[in-house]
């Protein structure tokens, strides 16, 4: 049997499955020291696969399965632990086959987690706005977790068909909902030591979107982070800066850029393409690159000092 994570071992998915699609969209810049700094998006969801990563025995077409006509059937919240004893069989049908505790939780997004506690234990946990999806998409949801749990390959069946469900128009609907209705944005005031940031999305939302855009709440963000620079939480309709710029060795341009960059998305929506989000569009970029200081802001951002 593949040696397990350390038992403290964690990973998750959110609203994408596919190790592919973990970054999908996402504006990555890297300093000079290799280390990435994120405008928006997620965290990466677990480690990357190794090169020698395994290929899963027996994929399934879950894709044709899942384009098949509907499927009003549910997995009911006994049978969660049977699919992901099933899936573990599948894919090593030659292993001891460990215990498994699956359960749903009132989780504030479409956020699934699975862990090894033990020895010959697995446990997973599943958003409750999984609940009513068909059987087949909570199939391909547990092959991701248990491949992601023990470094194998997912296949791209199982990746395709779990992302087609959850950037289906319902589905995004209704995690925007619970997000909002469970969920809470923690932001500290614009006003900062060196710079206010209500006053920067005034100045820019005046020159550059006709001061269209209007009910967006802006602020700090509670941690300096050196990596999330920047986010815009389309359900509560906020704009998060990193307080880490928050000071005097940072150009007022770069923290120009990063709020008007944020703006950006609230003006311009993602993009649904063949079953995957494009967040940074072609539109998108092409508008953000108007920025007057866009390329200086850039190079900033790469050479910024990691230690300050």
């Amino acid at each position: 049997m593949r040696k397990p994570p350390h038992p403290a071992a964690r990973y998750e998915t959110g609203s994408g499955g596919s190790a592919a699609a973990r970054k999908l969209g996402t504006h990555v810049l890297r300093n000079r020291a290799g280390q990435q700094l994120t405008l928006w998006g997620d965290a990466p969801l677990g480690p990357p696969a190794p090169q020698q990563a395994r290929a899963l025995d027996q994929p399934t077409d879950f894709v044709r399965a899942f384009n098949s006509p509907p499927i009003d059937a549910v997995v009911e919240r006994a049978a969660l632990t049977e699919v992901f004893r099933r899936v573990y069989c599948r894919l090593t049908p030659r292993q001891v086959v460990p215990s498994f505790k699956v359960c749903f939780r009132r989780f504030t997004g479409l956020r699934s987690a699975i862990r090894t506690p033990r020895k010959n234990h697995i446990e997973a946990d599943l958003s409750d706005l999984l609940e009513g999806a068909p059987p087949l998409v909570i199939e391909a949801l547990a092959e991701i977790l248990i491949t992601r749990l023990f470094r194998m390959r997912t296949s791209r069946e199982a990746s395709e068909c779990y992302r087609a469900w959850a950037d289906s128009q319902p589905v995004v609907l209704r995690v925007e909902e619970i997000r909002r209705l469970r969920g809470r944005k923690r932001l500290l005031p614009a006003q900062g030591s060196c710079f206010n940031l209500k006053e920067v999305f005034d100045d820019l939302n005046h020159r550059y979107f006709g001061g269209e855009l209007v009910s967006i709440r802006i602020g700090w963000s509670p941690n300096r982070s050196r990596t999330m620079l920047g986010h815009f939480d389309s359900s509560h309709r906020t704009i998060t800066v990193t307080r880490w710029l928050d000071a005097r060795r940072v150009p007022r341009y770069v923290v120009e850029y990063l709020v008007f960059h944020e703006m950006l998305h609230a003006r311009l929506p993602v993009e649904h393409r063949n079953h995957r989000r494009v967040i940074h569009s072609k539109a998108f970029r092409e508008a953000e690159r108007a920025f007057p200081h866009f390329s200086r802001a850039i190079l900033w951002l790469q050479g910024m000092r990691i230690d300050g």
